[in-house]
């Protein structure tokens, strides 16, 4: 979180915890709904809500204040209360770096196929959401990340929402306008893909990406090819996973991490080159994030952290 500390969501019963690792303080507080994806800005926290598709902000900064729709003076706050059934399972959060847009993504509700795009602008506390026909009619988003001049590159899943059917057979890239909320380009890159589960900005034009948690593969998007792929089963398994699994981790120094499910990764941005660091004495579950020299994760009902080393 902005402040410093580690924080999420916790499923049945719904509650948000905040970890102090300086000093070993908790807290512990009932929260609205099931927090599917948690992602910090510059002095805010932002949540992603199953089951409504909902969005909160969080302000560290001040006292925890139980969140009501009619209250504006809830901390976290409830600035867009739904996005059903045309977004309903989050999988994707991204505080761009403009500092007042957010992009958010999921699957829609149960037994609906394709999931839109929901753009929310923070100053005016707009939301604008695209449906799935406006993009890639059966699709939806899995990961995003922004590649500069306005542009995302966006990962699709083809898996229908909770029940739904599969209606398309490949799962796509694509880049987005969001000045012109239009797609420019679009692409089945890797045959048979049920979902771009993660993505990582790398170097210059390089955007890191792993397909169905075993693909990974380097894209350019300037040049719009894969110029490096590899399948990591054999050699570290599956990626952790989760509906918003944060499976690459990056620290302020710009050093990449992977969390796959039996252990964690470092990436060399440069050669491609993945190395194990440890094994887990536990399944990886949801991830992770990066604080004063240790990555956090979750496991079952408690939260892990790791020292990485020197």
């Amino acid at each position: 979180a902005p402040n410093g500390t580690i924080a999420g969501g916790t499923a049945f019963p719904m509650r948000f915890f905040n970890y102090k690792p300086e000093t070993d303080e908790w807290a512990n507080h009932a929260c609205l709904g099931q927090w599917n994806i948690v992602q910090p800005g510059k002095d805010r926290f932002y949540v992603r809500m199953y089951t409504s598709g909902g969005l909160l902000e969080w302000d560290p900064a001040r006292e925890w204040v139980p969140t009501q729709a009619d209250n504006a003076d809830s901390n976290p706050l409830l600035i867009h209360a739904n996005s059903s059934p045309t977004l309903m399972r989050p999988t994707c959060l991204l505080v761009h770096p403009d500092g007042k847009t957010l992009v958010l993504g999921g699957t829609p509700g149960y037994g609906h196929t394709g999931g839109g795009m929901l753009i929310f602008d923070l100053e005016t506390k707009t939301p604008t959401l695209i449906p799935d026909e406006e993009l890639l009619q059966y699709h939806s988003l899995n990961s995003v990340v922004d590649i500069a001049d306005g542009k995302l590159l966006v990962g699709s899943t083809v898996a229908a929402g909770s029940g739904g059917e599969r209606k398309a057979a490949n799962s796509e890239l694509y880049i987005f306008d969001l000045a012109t909320k239009t797609i420019e380009w679009h692409e089945a890159v890797i045959p048979g893909v049920g979902g771009f589960n993660a993505m990582c900005k790398g170097p210059g034009d390089l955007v890191f990406i792993f397909a169905d948690r075993r693909q990974f593969f380097v894209f350019d998007t300037a040049k719009r090819e894969i110029v490096h792929q590899e399948n990591t089963e054999a050699t570290f398994g599956a990626t952790n996973s989760q509906q918003g699994p944060r499976v690459f981790v990056q620290s302020p120094e710009g050093d990449i991490y992977i969390l796959f499910a039996k252990g964690i990764a470092s990436l060399n941005p440069e050669t491609f080159e993945i190395t194990m660091l440890a094994e887990s004495p536990v399944p990886i579950g949801p991830g992770g994030d990066y604080l004063n020299g240790r990555i956090y994760f979750g496991s079952g009902s408690h939260l892990y952290s790791y020292e990485l080393p020197k």
